[in-house]
């Protein structure tokens, strides 16, 4: 019994920072388009020109 929880605890550990890494990466990535959009904008306010 001692084995299957060791087993259960370490492949619940394994998936919750599986769930973490995975969590945070959304969180912390920012998405090309926003990013282009975001140069585009700056730009063109840098250049005077009305979208």
């Amino acid at each position: 019994m001692k084995f299957e929880n060791l087993i259960l605890n370490s492949l619940y550990v394994a998936c919750f920072a599986v769930c973490v890494l995975t969590f945070g990466a959304m969180i912390t990535t920012t998405p090309a388009s926003v990013s282009s959009v975001a140069t585009q904008t700056s730009a063109a306010a840098t250049a005077g020109i009305n979208g």
